[in-house]
Formats: structure tokens, C-alpha cells, sequence
């Protein structure tokens, strides 16, 4: 039986215990920002686990696949979210399905409310380039932020190597629009200290990343950039964007 899980765009998930407030969670964030500060992954990945019982998810982008790699070795309880919006490269839903094969990882693949052909009709053909903020928005925001609502933690492979602008992120935050903390344990690992753990371990990894495509979302707003060039200069090439909106 797979483990690759087609979820509705708002599933309703129950948790044993109530959610944490959100007072509740600034406190823990703030304290944990501090006491996580250089942890190492493993050790930020064990904290979230045993903190957040039942009430944690990781989001994986099905790129480099070391984090939810590494949360599987840590603590497996943990799914994985992958947002399936409809758009991906054939080589993305391949590595989904390699993880989960290799790991045995429960992988939650989301789909928003709407097909493409349903978003077609209602929004014009081609929204991610006549208004590609609401197309993220619908097609991957929205759909996270309504997983969410059972959650009180996410961690995510977030990089400030693959994504200078990122410098300052904490390891650890409070979202306050969606109400969960924001768990970062790859935060600061350099390029070099994802390509070791990727090699070591036999990571399952997305081959359009070793054709030129460093940073890889949906298929027609990504493209290969040249070597040297900013990773994520491939990504809404030419459209003024530069984030999905799952990480502001």
C-alpha cells in the first residue's frame, strides 16, 4: 500500500491534544530561537518531534529531498507535504515517488481546490503568467495555509545560501499569519554541506537539478540558469518575482 497520500485542499485533520495558543507559541519560539541557535539539524528535528507530537508536518519541494530525508532518520512520525499544484515537472513527481520508495516516508500530496482546467475557466489560461501571485496563491498558499490549521509546527528546508535574502531568519519563529511556528534546521548549511549529506546518504535527488536547474517549482515558471548565476534567477523568470508566498 503507497504512502503517497492525495489530500483535499482542506483536509481536516484531529490531534489528541488542543493546539497550542498563540501567546503560547511566541514564547516557545523565542526561547527556542535562542537555545537552537547553530543546533544541529538533528537535534532542531528532535526538539520540533518531541515539542509537537502528532501536531508537526515537514513541506518538501522534491529538489534535493535531504530534509525530509534526514527528518525520516530522525523521526519518522513526521509526514512530509509535497504541494502537488498540477504544474510540476515529470522528473519532480518522480523524486516524490523515489523518496517514498527508498524511505517509506508518508508523504501527504496536496491539491488545491481546483484543477488547472477549473482554474483555466474561471481565471483565463495560463494565470501563473497573467497574474502569477494569485496563481501561488491558489495553487499552493492556500492550500498549506488550510493544512495548517491542524498544526502547530512546520518545518521547512529553508536555506539562507540558496536564498541570501533570507539572512536573519531565525532557526525557529512564530508565523503569526498562520498561527504555527516556523521550524528552519537546514538554515544555515552551506551548498557544500548539502551536497556532502546528499552524497553520504544516497539522497534521492531531482536529475533536473544536475541539468541547470538549482531551484525548481513549477514547470512553466522555472528555467535553467547558467552556471554562477543566482539559483534562483531561474525561477518567475522575467515576471518581477522572486517568492511562491509560502515563506513570507
Amino acid at each position: 500500500m503507497t504512502a503517497v497520500h492525495e489530500v483535499a485542499h482542506a483536509p481536516a485533520h484531529s490531534h489528541p491534544h488542543e493546539r497550542y495558543t498563540a501567546d503560547e507559541l511566541r514564547v516557545i519560539a523565542r526561547v527556542a530561537s535562542k537555545d537552537l541557535a547553530g543546533a544541529r539539524p538533528q537535534d532542531v528535528i528532535r526538539w520540533a518531534a518531541e515539542a509537537f507530537r502528532g501536531r508537526v508536518l515537514i513541506s518538501q519541494s522534491m529538489a534535493n529531498t535531504a530534509l525530509a530525508h534526514l527528518v525520516h532518520t530522525v523521526a519518522p512520525e513526521i509526514p512530509a507535504v509535497f504541494l502537488d499544484t498540477g504544474y510540476h515537472f515529470d522528473e519532480t513527481l518522480a523524486t516524490r515517488d523515489d523518496l517514498q520508495r527508498r524511505t517509506g516516508l508518508t508523504i501527504l500530496s496536496l491539491t488545491p481546490a481546483q484543477t488547472v482546467a477549473e482554474q483555466d475557466a474561471e481565471h483565463g489560461p495560463e494565470l501563473w503568467r497573467t497574474n502569477p501571485d494569485l496563481c501561488c496563491r491558489l495553487r499552493k498558499v492556500e492550500p498549506m495555509e488550510e493544512l495548517l490549521l491542524g498544526y502547530d509546527a512546520w518545518i521547512s528546508g529553508m536555506r539562507i545560501a540558496s536564498a541570501p535574502h533570507r539572512e536573519g531568519t531565525p532557526v525557529v519563529s512564530f508565523d503569526a499569519r498562520r498561527g504555527v511556528l516556523k521550524v528552519n534546521p537546514l538554515l544555515h548549511w552551506s551548498d557544500d554541506d548539502l551536497l556532502q549529506y546528499t552524497l553520504e546518504n544516497d539522497v534521492p535527488v531531482n536529475p533536473l537539478m544536475y541539468q541547470g536547474y538549482p531551484s525548481i517549482g513549477c514547470a512553466p515558471c522555472t528555467h535553467a540558469v547558467a552556471e554562477g548565476d543566482d539559483p534562483r534567477s531561474g525561477r518567475w523568470r522575467g515576471l518581477g518575482k522572486t517568492e511562491c508566498g509560502l515563506h513570507v
